[in-house]
């Protein structure tokens, strides 16, 4: 029987140390920390809530990133 895949592994990062910067240097900087997919979204946008290993997620106002959160 083959051996179950395991999910690779996510970045270890602070989602909160996003919040505060413009949206395009965090999403720069998402990059360059590991993160394999960024979504950036308005406030209030409606999304789909399936857990994506690898993702980090944007609210983003007036081009600062006001949320950050996995997934």
């Amino acid at each position: 029987m083959a051996p179950t895949p395991a999910p690779p592994a996510e970045p270890e990062d602070s989602p909160q140390a996003y919040v505060g910067l413009p949206a395009r240097r965090a999403e720069q900087l998402a990059g360059e920390r590991g993160w394999s997919s960024v979504r950036s979204l308005p406030p209030g946008a409606i999304i789909t809530m399936e857990y994506r290993v690898g993702r980090l997620n944007f609210e983003v106002a007036d081009g600062t990133v006001v949320r950050c959160w996995k997934g």
